[in-house]
């Protein structure tokens, strides 16, 4: 037994309070882009312990829309913990009676890392779209730095993501063979395909034809809300699928106003409403963009077109999952993922689950999926 299970009974149960806290790296840091900081800021949080040997750190990438906080609550007025509480904790899938967990807000973000919306030191004024284009491997380096400089970490235990944060540790087992033993991604991709670029253009072309983003050069509170938004409604609807908007909603309706034929009729159509008024008041509408861009330029299959030319210097065990209602990156982009590794002769295992819950299925409440993360992560 390590002496971070030695601190804490293996009791199932919730991370409890917790707080955040920002890693301040004072050097300077060149984006994939060319353009270069004078050092940025990522916002983390932890749970669990650091052992002696430092070998039980578990990173958590998060998605498009997440952020750092992903087990726990901020204060006992919070309406929600953390956006995966359900599978970490003590006694829980990533047990943080074993393991310590990391989850950073990614470059680019807006909830307390560097990004659009941060102060540039040398205007006194927000980045807007000064702030360097970011891509995936960007926010990784930013992770690695994070990791070696405030907790001096040589290795992971595990790292772990699903959709984007899948994209992310499948660029942490490139960029950095080894440094992680295990690599989960889940309903993940090793590209964007045409249709999902179309839908990310479609929702930039909503906020910046929204006439308060005004060329990114908004105060604070007074972005494009509308834009933004309907974005976010739109991206949402490929979060989920047919047959679960159709079990959860169908044509249920609520009671209608009857004064505008075109309000929110439909239960369908008030949870979408629901869904972008809350985004809105969490995300930074230029955020929005950087990221979207930054998953349409992720690309493991290259000039050559073959993934194996990018996935070939991975050394991690790998488990991808896919599930079979995701239709933004279906089982068969997750499998080609494990194919590639395979024809390399590196250790992949692909697991697919049936579920109606669509490309969501991965945040949502799933058994199977908790257990195959342990099964793996404590193997």
């Amino acid at each position: 037994m390590n002496d971070a299970q030695s601190m804490t009974p293996e009791i199932p149960g919730d991370v409890g309070l917790v707080e955040y806290h920002d890693f301040l790296c004072e050097q300077p840091f060149t984006f994939d882009c060319g353009k270069t900081l004078p050092g940025f800021v990522l916002r983390y949080e932890t749970y669990g312990h650091l052992n002696r040997e430092k070998n039980n750190a578990v990173l958590i990438c998060h998605a498009l829309s997440g952020d750092h906080h992903c087990a726990g609550i901020h204060s006992l007025k919070d309406r929600k913990p953390g956006w995966w509480d359900n599978l970490i904790g003590p006694g829980k899938s990533i047990d943080t009676n074993r393991y310590f967990v990391i989850c950073s807000n990614v470059l680019g973000g807006c909830q307390g890392s560097s990004g659009p919306s941060s102060i540039n030191s040398q205007t006194g004024e927000p980045y807007f779209l000064d702030f360097p284009e970011v891509s995936i491997a960007d926010m990784v380096r930013a992770q690695y730095l994070l990791l070696t400089q405030q907790f001096e970490l040589s290795e992971l235990h595990a790292a772990v993501g699903g959709s984007m944060g899948g994209m992310q540790v499948l660029q942490w087992g490139i960029a950095y063979p080894g440094f992680a033993k295990r690599i989960i991604g889940l309903a993940t991709t090793g590209r964007q395909y045409a249709q999902t670029i179309a839908f990310n253009d479609v929702g930039r072309c909503a906020i910046m034809q929204d006439p308060n983003w005004n060329e990114g050069r908004y105060e604070a509170g007074k972005g494009p809300d509308v834009g933004l938004a309907v974005a976010r409604m739109m991206a949402h609807i490929t979060y989920l699928s047919d047959k679960g908007m159709e079990n959860k909603f169908g044509r249920q309706r609520k009671a209608s106003d009857q004064g505008n034929p075109f309000a929110a009729e439909f239960e369908v159509e008030n949870y979408l409403r629901y869904q972008g008024k809350s985004f809105i008041s969490r995300f930074d509408a230029n955020s929005y963009l950087y990221i979207t861009k930054a998953l349409d330029h992720f690309d493991l299959y290259g000039e050559s077109g073959q993934m194996e030319d990018s996935l070939c210097a991975m050394e991690s065990r790998v488990l991808i999952v896919g599930f079979t209602s995701d239709w933004l990156y279906p089982p068969e982009q997750n499998r080609d993922i494990v194919h590639a590794l395979l024809r390399c002769g590196k250790d992949a295992t692909y697991a697919q689950l049936n579920m109606d819950l669509g490309h969501d299925s991965f945040l949502l409440h799933a058994p199977e999926l908790y257990q195959l993360i342990e099964n793996f992560i404590n193997d």
